[in-house]
């Protein structure tokens, strides 16, 4: 795994920053001056000590209401390395990352977890950088019947836990097709359904589209027994309008399972999501693999510079946002880790009161516009300076 000399924004603060200017600072960057932090069981803390990832857990309070309960949920991010050299055989390497995870999810349902979602393509390294197809495409599975989701819904009938998957689809009633997708499984330990990512990058080393279109899965929001979630999948969270139909459709956690290196998106990978829960007001919970992933050969990355057997650092910094603007600390940038927030659902809709976005936002009148806009013969609505007549 890459180790950074600069591990954790955090970490930085409370060491450096004075005590009597630190609740101050947190404030104005976080949202709060205090982190809300929550005892997690002891089976949690014992387990990410001997198997080597971080266990952190936070909450967000609402405020008291005459005749609503809290919805109290606790809800988790995991990020992780892989595990296996990329020359082993498929079966070794994802099999590794089952074994991996397994014992992070089992310490998160210590700590009762109700809602917990993995990184992207967790059962694989993220090599659509190589754009290879062979070995890389037999990591994809059927998101019903695989042995990824075979193996998950055991866990989340044990747990009472819904589990976010993201996963290589191998879609076998399409051609074959590949899809970047997220599996839902119940706390039943059922099979819900799935989401396809809706926007692909063409940028740096991620080289998807040599792999896969575009979701046709429009924006599905699940109604779980502990809440409505979605899946905004990586790349989405650039897009202002994926985020908002998750909204439309009644999210109120929106999880955003990426891959996404240091020196890329690092100065806004902080930003995004806790804009996506404010404008939305839903939850969001950003979520980002660690760690370097080495090739056997040589790949270019389209930008000028030297080809290379590499991608990474993955920066890690998982955290979550409220939609009234808070947001948890981060994950490590370098180390494996299980995030968790106590969350309650009621502050969706005491925000959505609050700041009547819903309705300000003016469905209509944007939604003419942008179907103008997707014209081939649409014209920019400019407004110039009218010529002077010469004298």
């Amino acid at each position: 795994m890459n180790h950074f000399n600069f591990h954790d924004l955090e970490e930085c603060l409370n060491k450096h920053i004075p005590a009597n200017d630190l609740g101050e600072v947190k404030r104005l960057l976080f949202g709060r001056s205090d982190d809300h932090a929550i005892e997690l069981h002891s089976e949690t803390l014992q387990l990410a000590e001997k198997y080597n990832f971080d266990a952190r857990g936070y909450a967000f309070t609402a405020e008291e209401e005459e005749f609503r309960k809290p919805r109290i949920v606790r809800i988790a991010a995991v990020q992780n390395s892989i595990v296996k050299p990329t020359t082993e055989t498929v079966a070794v390497q994802r099999d590794a990352l089952h074994e991996k995870i397994s014992k992070i999810i089992q310490a998160a349902a210590a700590s009762n977890v109700n809602i917990l979602c993995l990184q992207e393509a967790w059962t694989m390294p993220f090599a659509f950088c190589t754009r290879e197809k062979l070995p890389w495409i037999n990591f994809a599975e059927d998101p019903e019947h695989g042995p990824t989701t075979t193996f998950l819904r055991k866990l989340a009938h044990r747990y009472k836990m819904v589990i976010i998957s993201p996963i290589l689809e191998r879609d076998t009633d399409h051609g074959d097709q590949l899809w970047n997708t997220a599996v839902v499984i119940s706390d039943s330990g059922n099979y819900m359904g799935k989401h396809r990512k809706n926007h692909i990058p063409r940028v740096g080393a991620f080289n998807e589209a040599s792999y896969y279109f575009e979701g046709n899965t429009g924006h599905p929001v699940f109604e779980t027994r502990y809440g409505r979630i979605a899946v905004n999948i990586c790349y989405g969270r650039h897009h202002p309008q994926n985020w908002m139909m998750f909204g439309l459709n009644g999210a109120e956690i929106v999880f955003n399972p990426s891959a996404t290196t240091a020196g890329i998106s690092d100065p806004i990978w902080l930003i995004e999501a806790r804009n996506a829960a404010v404008a939305n007001n839903y939850f969001t919970v950003a979520i980002n693999r660690v760690g370097t992933e080495c090739f056997k050969n040589e790949f270019t990355t389209g930008n000028g510079k030297a080809a290379r057997h590499e991608i990474g650092p993955f920066y890690g910094s998982s955290y979550v946002s409220a939609p009234d603007g808070t947001r948890t600390p981060c994950l490590s940038r370098d180390r494996d880790g299980l995030l968790i927030a106590e969350v309650d659902l009621n502050l969706c809709r005491q925000l959505k009161d609050y700041w009547t976005f819903r309705m300000t936002q003016r469905l209509a009148e944007y939604g003419a516009g942008l179907t103008r806009a997707a014209q081939v013969d649409y014209i920019p609505q400019i407004i110039k300076e009218k010529e002077k007549p010469t004298s």
